[in-house]
């Protein structure tokens, strides 16, 4: 195969962009970043998921004299970028644990041989001494760091084999260095920027506005769930995330049981299973997956139409990119989690027991805290989300508390009644019991613990169960108690709960909604389906293009989102192109797929009136 230098002329990031890609103007900042390292410069790019972070590299790469290195973390991901891009017609190739010999060889020798635009390689393969030795004598376009917050100790989800690529820095000081990433806060970007010493970056946003965020108490779990599901297209893909193997197990069941096409994935299943579940997901449609973290990272899916957290993630930046999974083709999708005190609980003792230095520590309690400010909130979600990463939004209108707001009260009383009973029980028994004897409850435990000759026996009645139970959760969000699980979930005051009793300053509490709408089943924020079909007629040829698409994508064993996005197809439907000069107009409809694919399209299409 001929190099995309020897076809197109003259080779400019405008050039490849139409040809190759199909879009007729950059997004953003992408031209910027573009310019910048087609003139040999090196920086950090920080881009909300489905922004287009990776045709910051590619169209440079492809441009530039040699091969492009990119620096990918998982062999999913490099599978999947991989096939998207030799659909294209570029020379792409991966190097990774999953090749046999005789692959591998040839990928080298392609390599060797500057036959390649692209190569995706593992850091830890890229850091071998025959790696770096192949890589001396050969023209290399770029290095690209993909999951660039892997970088950085500071980050969710540092791995120690990406602190190695300070090293390929220095080896290379000329070639240009772009670290990506759609995750990272302030101190996470100052570190990537200063172990891969690079001298710039550009800062995209954070904000996904297709994405509709909602947030409920954990009540009955699998209720909620299934009517989040019922409120809901049928045949969607989704995404669960449980924290525990045997909850993605049971929960993958349960909804089988319901009618839902739900496979389960861990690290506990062996591989061969793990494998199958996760391509089904990839290439088939209205497949939810059930799942811990271990699932996420190295899929591209961009149809993913929900995110569902049925326990709460370990920090804001967890959040943010587990909900970044959905909707990356721009189209409308839901983020809905459920979450309880004992989650929080869990998630503190996880990170005491951790063998984590102090200071990690100190920052993953904050992170943790920061996430639940956002599940405890009684303003725009969105708003908080991009505060935490120093982001600025105006409300959204599109996650529940914009939808419908809370009720709040200045709270300072009520906090202090906690704080009080809390210390005047002995800082050792759970929520129940605080509640029930604010409450003024007649209760065994009550009685034994003569808890009911306290001075704060019966002082709560001014607000209900339900009431008290959301206060308690939000005075562990605002760090003034804690659930000590080594103390059998006790409540414990914290040095600012302490203070804040001393000194008795003022502080909101959000009142809890009525039963009807506190489950947050229907996630409304986001339900939005294919928001442009308007008729039947426009609907039955989406629906006759995805059936095309899944045709192809099966006879030729790929996911279908790689022949054509969704997004695509609806402008397909929309522009009704009746020939191949007015199909190459179509977003997404580069040279190569114009060749391959536009004649049975336009044949649907016109079959169609």
């Amino acid at each position: 195969m001929t190099s995309l230098a020897e076809q197109i002329e003259p080779i400019t990031p405008e050039t490849v962009l139409k040809t190759v890609f199909g879009y007729d103007q950059f997004r953003g900042l992408q031209k910027q970043v573009i310019d910048h390292v087609m003139a040999g410069g090196s920086c950090c790019t920080l881009m909300p998921t489905g922004a287009g972070k990776s045709l910051c590299y590619q169209i440079p790469a492809l441009c530039r004299r040699g091969v492009g290195i990119v620096v990918s973390p998982l062999i999913a991901l490099m599978q999947d970028q991989v096939s998207a891009l030799q659909e294209l017609g570029i020379r792409a190739a991966m190097l990774n644990s999953s090749l046999d010999y005789q692959t591998m060889q040839n990928t080298l020798r392609a390599v060797e041989n500057n036959e390649l635009d692209l190569l995706y390689i593992a850091p830890e393969r890229l850091m071998t001494d025959q790696i770096l030795s192949l890589l001396q004598h050969i023209d290399i376009a770029l290095f690209a760091i993909d999951e660039a917050h892997c970088v950085s100790q500071w980050g969710h989800d540092f791995r120690p084999e990406y602190r190695a690529l300070s090293h390929l820095r220095q080896q290379f000081p000329h070639i240009p260095f772009l670290a990506v990433t759609a995750t990272a806060d302030a101190p996470t970007r100052k570190d990537i920027m200063a172990q891969l010493d690079l001298p710039e970056i550009f800062v995209a946003g954070f904000d996904r506005p297709n994405i509709g965020y909602n947030v409920a108490v954990k009540d009955t779990p699998k209720k909620q769930l299934l009517e989040f599901l019922q409120g809901r297209e049928r045949g969607e893909s989704g995404i669960i995330y449980c924290l525990s193997r045997r909850k993605t197990e049971e929960t993958a069941e349960w909804l089988q049981e319901k009618g839902y096409n739900a496979l389960p994935y861990h690290a506990g299943i062996s591989n061969d299973i793990r494998s199958k579940n996760q391509n089904k997901f990839i290439k088939e449609e209205g497949v939810i997956i059930v799942a811990t973290i271990a699932f996420g990272m190295g899929i591209n899916k961009p149809d993913v139409r929900f995110v569902v957290h049925l326990d709460l993630p370990a920090n804001i930046e967890a959040y943010y990119q587990e909900t970044g999974r959905a909707g990356r083709d721009g189209m409308p999708s839901t983020a809905f989690m459920l979450y309880g005190l004992q989650d929080v609980a869990l998630r503190r003792q996880m990170i005491v027991g951790s063998d984590a230095p102090d200071e990690q520590k100190r920052i993953e309690h904050h992170k943790l805290g920061a996430l639940l400010g956002y599940c405890e909130a009684a303003t725009c979600r969105r708003q908080i989300l991009l505060q935490y990463f120093g982001d600025t939004e105006q409300t959204c209108g599109n996650c529940d508390t914009c939808q419908s707001r809370p009720d709040t009260i200045e709270g300072s009383i009520p906090a202090q009644k906690i704080l009080s009973c809390v210390l005047r029980t002995g800082q050792m028994f759970g929520g129940k019991h605080i509640v029930d004897v604010l409450l003024g409850a007649d209760t065994p435990q009550i009685e034994k613990h003569g808890h009911d000759q306290l001075s704060t026996f019966g002082i709560g009645k001014d607000h209900d169960r339900k009431a008290w139970d959301s206060f308690i959760r939000q005075l562990v969000a605002a760090n003034f108690i804690f659930v000590d699980l080594e103390a059998h979930g006790g409540l414990k005051l914290t040095p600012d709960g302490a203070q804040f009793l001393r000194e008795r300053g003022a502080f909101n509490l959000r009142l809890p909604r009525p039963s009807r709408e506190s489950k947050g089943m229907r996630g409304e924020a986001g339900k939005l389906p294919n928001p442009t079909l308007t008729s039947a007629a426009d609907q039955s040829l989406f629906e006759a293009l995805k059936a095309l698409r899944l045709s192809i994508a099966s006879e030729k064993n790929l996911p279908p989102y790689v022949i054509f996005h969704d997004k695509t197809l609806l402008d397909m439907v929309l522009r009704r192109p009746l020939y191949l000069d007015s199909m190459a107009q179509i977003p997404g409809v580069g040279q190569s797929k114009l060749e391959k694919y536009a004649p049975a399209f336009l044949q649907v299409i016109q079959d169609a009136g």
